[in-house]
């Protein structure tokens, strides 16, 4: 129920008023003069008050004076018998909503009242939405700090995303698989113009070719077979937002033709339809392969790829700032012993050792599933160089066997040995043939099957650029 509050110095407009109004459901308080009504104004809640302009000791439009120096801010409908178009200007200046003669229609004073209520109900739904976006805002205004780090290149980044991050270009981030490429995307997004707006990401690898074309464009209802009904693509999904292209290096050459038309024309049809749909979702892609190499082979278009290329961005791998390590550890385990409710265990200085010394071939993906598995394997234990991979433990590192190394006195475990060269020969296949499976087993003369059976029991994690 509304609560009004009329102020008036004749007793039978009062009373009028309140009779009227009680019968249309509203709660009324009434006052005799504006002292009095500003005081009740102050003191309680009220979401609309009429008040007639000419009373003895303060004004009317005095009132509305004291309601903005005391940011009193409720609608107003002022009613008064002198009317003139001298004094309707000042109480709208003044601030009051709306401007009634004496005599009055009562349906009338009942029709503005619910306008006013109906104006001021969208002012303080707006004003809400704009504090949520502020407060949103501020948070992911914070969301660069979760990109952990202190080094020299990871401060880089942060640097760059900041200063990127409010213009519309697209973005081209490249590098390893598991270097955070979705994470520094979410942080353009949320650190932009456009954080109140959906943040839209697309895996151009993990969906099949033949239904690519209709989770980015949408489709109609009996477009092909199993379109049972319309459906909206990504790209309205995330118009006035962000759109990630993930694995943008996967997009079939077709594909490419179409989003190639997105970027210079804003503009697609869903797929069965000719109704053109205008677009203003901000692009921003990732991958891990040369594009570059992609384009001199014929596997991408190259008037694709400057489109894309607009605001290159390039992700350093974890193996190139193991300073920020420890800092990376930290931080998932304490966040995901908290989210699992598990106790916090112990990394012992031997174990740091080994971990800051590692290859890490995935990158921090693979830093981050270690954790996890640490988490729920040593639930507040103390976890020692033993509990690693043998890879990350062993006294044989990947990359230190040359072949020439000397049997000594104390012997040598020739086990671990052979996995250290069988992880490294992995690695750099991987490396060379840049995340290509089939390539990177022609290489080590193992059929591609062999390779990922492998990759699976050692944990191996890689998709080189």
């Amino acid at each position: 129920m509304h609560r009004i509050l009329v102020i008036d110095d004749e007793q039978s407009i009062r009373e009028l008023l309140k009779d009227f109004l009680q019968t249309k459901d509203f709660e009324v308080i009434t006052s005799s003069d504006g002292e009095t009504g500003v005081q009740l104004l102050k003191q309680e809640k009220f979401d609309l008050f009429l008040m007639d302009l000419m009373m003895p000791g303060i004004s009317g439009l005095d009132v509305l004076r004291a309601c903005r120096s005391e940011d009193i801010d409720v609608p107003c409908i002022v009613i008064t018998a002198h009317a003139s178009v001298q004094t309707a200007v000042e109480a709208m200046k003044l601030g009051a909503y709306d401007y009634l003669p004496k005599p009055f229609v009562l349906e009338d004073v009942n029709m503005t009242i619910h306008r006013a209520l109906d104006v001021y109900s969208l002012k303080e739904e707006n004003r809400s939405l704009k504090s949520e976006l502020k407060k949103q805002n501020t948070y992911n205004k914070r969301a660069l700090d979760r990109i952990i780090g202190t080094s020299a290149s990871i401060q880089s980044v942060i640097k760059f995303v900041e200063k990127i991050a409010d213009t519309d270009s697209t973005v081209l981030i490249t590098g390893e698989s598991g270097t955070g490429k979705e994470l520094i995307a979410k942080n353009i997004h949320y650190n932009s113009n456009r954080a109140g707006k959906p943040f839209v990401p697309l895996n151009c690898a993990a969906i099949p070719k033949d239904i690519l074309e209709s989770e980015l464009f949408g489709h109609e209802k009996g477009a092909f077979t199993g379109a049972v009904s319309t459906r909206i693509g990504r790209f309205e999904l995330a118009n006035q937002g962000t759109l990630l292209l993930d694995e943008i290096g996967e997009l079939a050459p077709a594909l490419q033709v179409k989003l190639l038309r997105v970027l210079q024309e804003k503009e697609f049809e869903r797929v069965g339809s000719i109704k053109t749909i205008k677009t203003d979702a901000r692009i921003i892609a990732a991958t891990n392969r040369d594009l570059e190499k992609a384009v001199r082979d014929g596997d991408f278009r190259e008037d694709l790829y400057y489109r894309l290329n607009v605001i290159p961005l390039k992700l350093p791998p974890l193996r190139n700032m193991k300073e920020d390590i420890p800092l990376m550890i930290d931080h998932f385990i304490t966040h995901m012993s908290k989210r699992k409710g598990m106790s916090v265990p112990t990394i012992t200085k031997e174990t740091m050792k080994c971990l800051t010394s590692y290859h890490w071939p995935g990158n921090v993906r693979e830093l981050e599933n270690l954790i996890e598995r640490l988490i729920i394997l040593n639930d507040g234990s103390v976890v020692e160089p033993v509990d690693l991979p043998e890879r990350m433990h062993s006294k044989v590192r990947a990359g230190s066997v040359s072949g020439k190394e000397k049997l000594s006195p104390d012997g040598v475990d020739l086990n671990i040995m052979l996995e250290e060269i069988e992880n490294n020969m992995i690695i750099q296949a991987l490396e060379i043939s840049r995340g290509v499976k089939s390539k990177a087993a022609s290489l080590l003369g193992l059929n591609r099957t062999t390779l990922i059976e492998k990759m699976k029991k050692k944990a191996i994690e890689f998709n080189a650029s």
